[in-house]
Parts: structure tokens; C-alpha cells; sequence
């Protein structure tokens, strides 16, 4: 048989005259019924056995969990966190697009804008509210890829498991990162002389005395 040649038991219908196009003619001719129906010989079956037979004799890789953990890979999906910038402005901007990769529908995104008074982080918008349903999020990593600042990142933890259903929603206090050495808390205003570019290329080395609040309120 030619290889672009149509098999006798096939109709020439426009969806075999489409793979006969590519040269897939003889996947057709190849694709037989099984006609066997005997059981296979005893050496055969012996063949199959061999992994089951083989793993026997390995050891087996048991922890006792959990009072001993195993230790995870370096790019595990686990728990995700709400990332800072230096100064401990916040690197999420409320643009939604980790809740739009989802596949799960699992995250909730809702901006707001920031103000003089209410500098949460650097640019023109926040997210306001911030939510992932763990009953929902299958840990894919998606959204951790859209993340324009990232701010989004999966941490290594991955005990999350809760007898309450709601406690597995979390919230933005839930998922934000810890105040770190030499950042201060939001709201304030951004460091002098930076913008939304700045903090973008990671140019801000820390807070500075004149974004604290307090300070400038007891001077």
C-alpha cells in the first residue's frame, strides 16, 4: 500500500482524506481489532511481574511523619505568599491577572487606588482584598506566572489540611509576607525620589527615615 493511499476498509470521508494528507496512512492500516482473545503464555505473565518482583527488594522510603518531616524541593508548590518591597510596601497592585490564570477559579482579587493618605503600595493601585480558596486551588502554579511585580509567589509549606472548611479560605493576613529588618509598616509613602519604576527594578535598598509616620509626627 502507498503511503498516502486510503485503506480499503476505511470510506474515503473528508476526515481520512485529511490524515492521508499528512502521510498517517498506515496508523490506519496498523490499527487492526485484536482477534486474540487467549490468555497469554506463562513466561509472558512472568514478564509483566518483573517491576512488582524487582521492587520488592528495595528499601522502602518510609518517614515518620510528623514528628519527622521530609524535606521538599526547592520549587515546591506549596502554601503562596503575599511578597514586600524593601521598605515593606506591599508588591501586589490589584491588576487581577493571577485570579484571570487560574484555572480553578480559586483566587479573589478586588483593587483599590492609593492616596497620599493611604500609600499601601508603589503606583496607583492595591489589592484591597486578596483571597485563595484551598478547597478550590490545585497548586498548579499559574497564577504565580502572571504576576507582573512578584508579588504572588508557593512557598514550601504544605501542611494546610483543617477540620473547618472555612479556615482553608485565606486572606490577605493570611498570605501576607512578615515585616522583615528595616521595613516599616503600610501605609506610607514611598521612599524619596522613587517611583513605581524604581521599586519595579528593585532599586529601593530599605525604608528611609522620612516614611515613617511616627517619626514624622513626634519631630
Amino acid at each position: 500500500m502507498a503511503e498516502n493511499e486510503v485503506p480499503e476498509n476505511l470510506e474515503p470521508t473528508t476526515e481520512v482524506a485529511k490524515t492521508t494528507e499528512f502521510g498517517l496512512a498506515k496508523a490506519f492500516q496498523e490499527s487492526a481489532p485484536i482477534t486474540d482473545q487467549s490468555a497469554s503464555g506463562f513466561f509472558k505473565q512472568l514478564l509483566g511481574f518483573w517491576v512488582t518482583f524487582a521492587t520488592m527488594f528495595k528499601k522502602p522510603n518510609t518517614v515518620q511523619y510528623p514528628e519527622v518531616k521530609a524535606p521538599t524541593e526547592p520549587r515546591f508548590h506549596g502554601r503562596h505568599q503575599l511578597n514586600r518591597h524593601p521598605d515593606g510596601l506591599e508588591k501586589c497592585i490589584g491588576c487581577e491577572l493571577c485570579a484571570w490564570a487560574c484555572p480553578a477559579d480559586a483566587i479573589l482579587v478586588e483593587g483599590a487606588n492609593n492616596t497620599p493618605e493611604n500609600q499601601v503600595s508603589p503606583g496607583e493601585r492595591y489589592g484591597a482584598v486578596y483571597q485563595i480558596n484551598y478547597l478550590r486551588c490545585i497548586f498548579c502554579g499559574l497564577c504565580i506566572e502572571a504576576c507582573p511585580t512578584r508579588a504572588l509567589t508557593m512557598t514550601n509549606e504544605y501542611e494546610l489540611a483543617d477540620n473547618d472548611r472555612g479556615k482553608l479560605i485565606f486572606e490577605k493576613e493570611d498570605l501576607l509576607a512578615p515585616l522583615r529588618a528595616g521595613m516599616l509598616m503600610p501605609p506610607h509613602p514611598m521612599y524619596p525620589g522613587a517611583d513605581d519604576g524604581t521599586y519595579y527594578r528593585g532599586e529601593v535598598p530599605g525604608s528611609h527615615p522620612s516614611q515613617n509616620p511616627e517619626a514624622n509626627a513626634n519631630a
